[in-house]
């Protein structure tokens, strides 16, 4: 996952295909793909201004070629290791 503010991300093609999914006190807005059920996105509850995204959905990127990747929260990195 990584975030943008609101108006740095644009859905192109296939969002008559994601769902909305909300609990508690809707605040926050998780969408997901109708028929392979990956996680797309979401607007964030702790920042309603921004959202996390699935960077694996974004088209012409391969997760497998990010090699140091900071974790969020604790401040450790963790490194992809290509097969």
């Amino acid at each position: 996952m990584a975030g943008v503010p609101i108006s740095a991300l644009a859905v192109t093609k296939g969002e008559q295909h994601l769902s909305l999914y909300q609990w508690n006190m809707k605040i926050a807005k998780h969408y997901f793909c109708k028929h392979c059920g990956i996680y797309t996105h979401h607007q964030r509850r702790s920042n309603p201004n921004e959202f996390g995204f699935n960077v694996a959905c974004i088209e012409g990127v391969k997760v497998e070629d990010f090699v140091d990747v900071e974790m969020m929260g604790d401040g450790r990195s963790m490194s992809l290791v290509k097969d």
